[in-house]
């Protein structure tokens, strides 16, 4: 049977994503990342990363952080990643991720290219630009690396990250044009309504878990009575009907939460609250929220750490044999005595 998946594996196309263990994971996270790696993981040859490398960029408390990379993997798990289908390990556990950086700093990445990073300067602009750390600045590159080591053909991201998926394909074509083919030059994939869960008290900014404001997001763990609080005070566009519009982003953000979590479509949505207004609306999808996050918690629950420690071994050494054939093959190009 193992011969035949690995048989399987060599004819399906590769995805390769993460999520950063800092804060706590949020229904944005899900919604517009997680929910739709579980579909992709029938179709693709999938990896799904932790990656904490990118989490030190800013500030990590390390007891804290040690915390959240096992909270992160039991979430993966619980959300519906399963490691029989998918490779599921810890970025700082596969060396070659550094070292492959490394080499696209100094082969193919230019100031340039790192000075039209809008992440950099959105979270730069938040605090003192310059006390910033080096990580920061140069994390594209390394995300680069995460997506180019795994010979990734798709990229699930949202609309925020594509700016980097495009940065890790221009290093793909510098590298191979003057090294010879080596990296697939990967392809970003953006899903529908759940792209860019946007924030409860602000639809203009995503749902963050970096946000000052504890009603911007829910978090996974949320409690019944902290969910209904959030929902009652997310904000609502002028007018007291529920229908979906571009012109009214408070709601239109409600209702792609609704539809993502309950099955049903935008329309049957609407027409269940035609002439009822925002409260009944508010207080239903409170529910339905509870709903999804208490079979969720209940899943966590369940997963012990000793349980998912020898499922992030398993990922790494696997991960270990895939990125080092790759990282060799590049050290040889680039002339490094092997």
């Amino acid at each position: 049977m193992n011969d035949l998946i690995v048989k399987l594996l060599e004819f399906m196309k590769k995805t390769f994503s993460g999520v950063q263990p800092s804060g706590e994971l949020h229904l944005g996270n899900y919604l517009g990342a997680i929910k739709n790696w579980v579909s992709m993981q029938d179709e693709y040859d999938a990896t799904f990363c932790i990656v904490d490398l990118h989490a030190i960029t800013v500030p990590q408390d390390p007891k804290e952080l040690r915390r959240r990379i096992l909270d992160v993997a039991k979430a993966y798990i619980a959300l519906g990643i399963d490691p029989e289908k998918s490779n599921i390990f810890v970025q700082s556990d596969v060396n070659a991720h550094t070292e492959l950086c490394w080499i696209l700093n100094c082969v193919a990445a230019r100031m340039g290219d790192m000075e039209k990073m809008t992440q950099f300067k959105d979270k730069s602009a938040k605090g003192d630009a310059q006390r910033a750390s080096v990580g920061l600045f140069d994390y594209p590159v390394l995300m680069a690396a995460d997506i180019l080591l795994y010979d990734t053909d798709v990229v699930p991201v949202g609309e925020d990250q594509v700016q980097h998926v495009e940065l890790a394909r221009t290093l793909a074509r510098r590298f191979n044009k003057k090294f010879g083919d080596t990296f697939i030059v990967p392809q970003p994939e953006l899903t529908t309504e759940g792209k860019r869960i946007m924030g409860l008290d602000d639809p203009t900014k995503k749902m963050s878990k970096s946000a000052v404001s504890k009603y911007n997001y829910i978090t996974l763990m949320d409690e019944p009575d902290v969910v209904r609080k959030k929902i009652r005070k997310a904000v609502t566009d002028s007018g007291s009907d529920v229908t979906y519009s571009d012109e009214r982003p408070a709601l239109q953000n409600l209702l792609n939460i609704y539809t993502l979590l309950s099955k049903k479509s935008i329309k049957e949505i609407e027409l269940m609250y035609d002439g009822r207004g925002f409260g009944d609306f508010k207080n239903d999808l409170a529910e339905v929220i509870i709903e999804f996050l208490t079979s969720f918690q209940q899943r966590v629950n369940d997963i012990s750490d000793e349980e998912v420690k020898r499922i992030l071994k398993s990922g790494a050494k696997k991960a270990n044999e895939q990125a080092t054939q790759k990282i060799q093959e590049v050290k040889e190009k680039i002339g490094f005595v092997m």
